[in-house]
């Protein structure tokens, strides 16, 4: 399961990067796509970071800003999709993973503390 987040979190954050490279050339875009790749990219290097956590208290921290990441990148996903930025199937796609990946992040920081 460790390494499942792990790989998650980086596949969500390429596919992110591709993503947003389709998007529409205007400035408001923009502002969106690149605050959708800092957010995408900060999950994976979290849940990456967290993996060499120095201590239980370090691991938690690392995967609660990883869950906060992933909190900002539904934001700005949903916010793309509601704003009728792209209809890319693959907008719903990342969405969905984005969400699912929310909730592992929930259940990892939850038990974590435990």
């Amino acid at each position: 399961m460790k390494r499942d987040i792990v790989e998650r979190t980086y596949s969500l954050a390429l596919r992110i990067i591709k993503f947003v490279k389709t998007l529409p050339k205007e400035t408001s875009v923009f502002v969106l796509g690149r605050q959708l790749v800092a957010s995408g990219t900060s999950i994976a290097a979290n849940v990456e970071e967290a993996q060499g956590a120095f201590s239980k208290d370090d691991f938690i921290y690392k995967m609660q800003t990883a869950f906060k990441e992933a909190l900002e990148t539904n934001l700005w996903l949903r916010l793309i999709f509601d704003a009728k930025l792209s209809d890319a199937s693959e907008l719903k796609s990342l969405l969905q993973e984005s969400t699912e990946i929310k909730k592992i992040l929930a259940s990892i920081v939850k038990n974590s503390k435990k």
